[in-house]
């Protein structure tokens, strides 16, 4: 479970549309003291924001990271199946086996 996030989504999004429509851009440790939010928290933010909308290539996207995510515990989940059914196999071939003794 993730950790709760310590600023709204809505303060998220106003930050980093304010600093897309800034024209010049403003340094981003004084837009983040005005905002009352942490200069390192808005850049990330912005950073997010150009992965998602395909700006930048060193970091993936907030869709890609949930894939991926769903996809782990997909695999998880599917690694348990298997071992349920090669424990069942392993049961069923002793089982059937007809030259085990029975007592």
């Amino acid at each position: 479970m993730p950790a709760p996030r310590k600023y709204p989504d809505e303060l998220r999004a106003r930050a980093v549309r304010l600093y897309r429509e800034s024209n010049p851009k403003p340094v981003i440790r004084r837009l983040a003291e005005q905002l009352g939010v942490h200069h390192e928290a808005l850049r990330n933010w912005i950073r997010q924001d150009e992965a998602d909308r395909g700006e930048r290539g060193d970091r993936p996207s907030a869709e890609l990271v949930e894939e991926n995510r769903r996809l782990r515990e997909e695999v998880l989940e599917l690694r348990r199946a298997n071992a349920i059914l090669k424990a069942a196999s392993v049961y069923f071939a002793q089982e059937l086996d007809p030259t085990r003794r029975r007592s």
